[in-house]
């Protein structure tokens, strides 16, 4: 595909094609690299961003409330 640069301030952009962003899965912030005298624009990789998500109850229990309690008042012996 070709197109033009645009003048944006004292820079260029280009103009991405809403079509060609969803093949590429970009979001809103990307990696801009040059490689060799090549431009590269590639989405950011967050491999850890979803980890946490569902993992914590969705109610706000204490997270320790559901360990056992300690009856005994004596103190331990190691």
């Amino acid at each position: 595909m070709r197109t033009n640069l645009r003048k944006v301030g004292n820079s260029r952009g280009v103009i991405i094609p809403a079509a060609l962003l969803a093949a590429c899965e970009m979001g809103e912030e990307v990696d801009i690299r040059l490689e060799g005298k090549n431009l590269v624009i590639a989405p950011i990789n967050a491999p850890r961003a979803d980890w946490f998500t569902g993992y914590l109850p969705e109610t706000d229990a204490e997270p320790l409330a559901i360990l056992p309690i300690d009856e005994g008042g004596e103190e331990w012996v190691w």
